[in-house]
């Protein structure tokens, strides 16, 4: 039976990798199939009040033997606030699957950090490069990572929170549903890889739609953008039409964002277990 899977968030990076997975010929940052995030809190509550540390959030999540040593490569401002981080792998061993994260260990800094990869298993296969997408913050990592981090610089880097549940899709039965993306930054600078996703409405039509939304936009958005914008936050009007037996739904921001969300879907009569989020912010 084919699935309709909706992905509501206010960043992306680790929503959009793993199209070559879904559709093996084409190669781009893409969109998760079904089960792809069974790591993820399924009908659970975050509480936002404690801001844990990463490897405490994650004390209990799979991760692999392997650390591996990498070097930067390429830097790039994906926006006034994200950075784009390029990482040269030597170590052959070194694996990842679709919709995973790593530990970020940086030499001098005591402080462990948790990062989504946004490039495919693919590049690194290819290239040996593996690229993470990564919001200014205090965060000691990521406070790093913008303010430190230089062409060379050399860190080490490790697999966490394996795709447990997945399933190859072949001779399972498993056919491709649709997918649709709310994705909501405060303007259009923010919405980092919106070409990628563009893109992929155009490859695929019917099969991937985003709708993005803005809530302080100040400047015009540019025409090929403008037919996908809505401003304002993403409301119950928007998801209410999609509820379905068949739906899931993914949901990935902050932890407030999340808890209203949730909130949202159990109060339009979507069950908890079709609901995952990830729960080591």
């Amino acid at each position: 039976m084919a699935h309709t899977t909706i992905y509501v968030g206010c960043t992306v990076p680790q929503l959009l990798k793993g199209a070559s997975r879904i559709f093996p010929s084409h190669s781009a940052l893409g969109v998760l199939r079904h089960s792809a995030f069974y790591y993820c809190t399924v009908n659970g509550t975050i509480k936002s009040e404690r801001k844990m540390d990463h490897l405490e959030r994650t004390a209990n999540n799979f991760r692999q033997e392997v650390i591996t040593q990498a070097k930067v490569c390429g830097i790039t401002n994906e926006s006034e606030t994200v950075k784009r981080l390029r990482l040269a792998i030597a170590n052959k061993d070194f694996t990842f699957k679709a919709g995973q994260w790593v530990d970020f260990f940086i030499p001098g800094v005591s402080v462990v950090g948790g990062f989504s990869i946004c490039s495919s298993p693919g590049l690194l296969e290819r290239e040996g490069i593996l690229e993470l997408a990564v919001k200014h913050t205090v965060h000691p990592p990521a406070h790093w990572i913008h303010t430190e981090c230089t062409l060379d610089s050399e860190v080490a880097l490790r697999v966490g929170a394996d795709l447990h549940g997945y399933q190859e899709g072949k001779g399972n039965g498993h056919k491709l549903g649709t997918v649709k993306l709310y994705y909501s930054a405060k303007n259009s600078s923010e919405l980092l890889f919106k070409k990628n996703i563009l893109g992929l409405m155009n490859t695929f039509p019917g099969k991937i739609t985003c709708c993005f939304h803005v809530t302080q936009q100040r400047s015009q958005i540019c025409k090929e953008l403008q037919p996908h914008v809505t401003e304002g936050r993403i409301s119950k009007k928007d998801l209410e039409k999609h509820v379905s037996d068949n739906t899931s739904w993914y949901i990935c921001g902050p932890p407030p964002m999340i808890e209203s969300i949730s909130k949202l879907l159990s109060n339009i009569g979507v069950p908890g277990n079709r609901v995952f989020f990830e729960k080591w912010w």
